[in-house]
């Protein structure tokens, strides 16, 4: 089994001294380092965007003793609300009492789906500032991650969701950010991501070239709807990190000409993205390909890009803490850390 190392040490994070301008507007503010996480830590289990089912949870519960962590649920964990997992009341008040319970070492999402966007403007951010943890998660977690980070400074880690499945690599990679803080990796891509048959699991340099930068990005539905919003990021001279499911490459197209159009995501560093699954156009359609999308949108753009890197809704899940200065290299497929 081919498994690419991946780990960020926290000890780097201690060289994280100079300020970053996060957002238009924003106080400069230097990035906190929560503590690494240890076997026998406490993890709060959260649903900040829509419900899940019990089996979703004993999964998370299942995942977490695998890692040698103990668990603590959130009060509203199973509140059902239609599409969203409880009222936004309910879901501020699992996120603002694992910030503050003592107890709590790091916060980790169950899921994704839909929901943090809603309660954004509502966030304690100083509560969260006063009680650096760690926090976790991907998909819709995306809007989550990158306010608490451009609000607080805290480095958070977009990486799988608790009930994911936890691969062998993912598993290497959640150890070497959370937990071995004197480890230090290369991330790499997943080799065994060569054994699925879809094209969208192959790397392709689309610009070649290495770029170094601070790791920002997620899900590109997530960013393209904090476009125009107090929560929109900014990308000039960061690596920006992308991935989707199921959508189709006109949809592509389109998030990807609104944040083009509306944000300088042209001034990046880099961009790093993830495996697309069922992103593909339908056979006999009118389409570009994804690729070909993907070269029609973002090739013209003067730094090196990647597609295929091991992020997105896919088993073999790098984490990546946003907010860390990092190197891409194209050629090698790799994420690396300064020193």
């Amino acid at each position: 089994m081919g498994l690419g190392s991946s780990a960020i040490p926290f000890a780097f994070y201690n060289n994280l001294s100079h300020d970053h301008n996060i957002q238009p507007n924003s106080n400069m503010k230097k990035c906190i380092k929560p503590k690494a996480l240890s076997p026998g830590d406490t993890i709060g289990l959260i649903t900040p965007s829509s419900s899940i089912t019990d089996e979703k949870l004993a999964k998370a519960i299942s995942n977490m003793k695998m890692l040698g962590l103990k668990v603590k649920l959130g009060k509203h964990i199973k509140a059902i609300n239609g599409y969203l997992a409880g009222t936004d009341e309910q879901r501020l008040e699992d996120l603002h009492n694992m910030f503050a319970d003592d107890e709590v070492d790091g916060i980790w999402c169950i899921r994704g789906g839909y929901g943090v966007g809603r309660i954004l403007p509502k966030i304690n951010y100083k509560l969260i500032k006063k009680n650096p943890k760690v926090l976790i998660g991907y998909s819709d977690i995306t809007a989550l991650l990158l306010a608490v980070h451009q609000k607080t400074g805290l480095i958070c880690f977009h990486g799988p969701i608790a009930s994911s499945d936890f691969t062998d690599y993912t598993v290497r990679h959640l150890k070497g950010a959370l937990m071995n803080p004197q480890m230090s990796y290369t991330i790499d891509y997943a080799e065994d991501n060569n054994a699925f048959t879809e094209s969208s699991y192959r790397t392709k340099i689309i610009r070649p070239g290495k770029a170094k930068g601070e790791l920002t990005g997620g899900n590109l539905t997530l960013l393209a709807a904090m476009m125009g919003t107090d929560f929109q990021p900014t990308f000039k001279n960061k690596l920006v990190f992308i991935e989707d499911i199921g959508e189709r490459p006109y949809r592509l197209d389109r998030m990807f000409t609104q944040i083009l159009q509306s944000s300088d995501l042209h001034k990046a560093a880099g961009i790093i993205l993830g495996v697309f699954v069922d992103c593909e156009a339908k056979k006999g359609s009118r389409s570009l390909s994804l690729m070909e999308m993907f070269e029609d949108r973002l090739g013209h753009l003067e730094m090196p890009i990647i597609y295929g890197l091991s992020l997105g809704h896919i088993k073999n899940h790098m984490t990546l803490p946003v907010g860390i200065e990092a190197e891409m290299d194209t050629e090698k497929r790799t994420i690396t850390p300064d020193p």
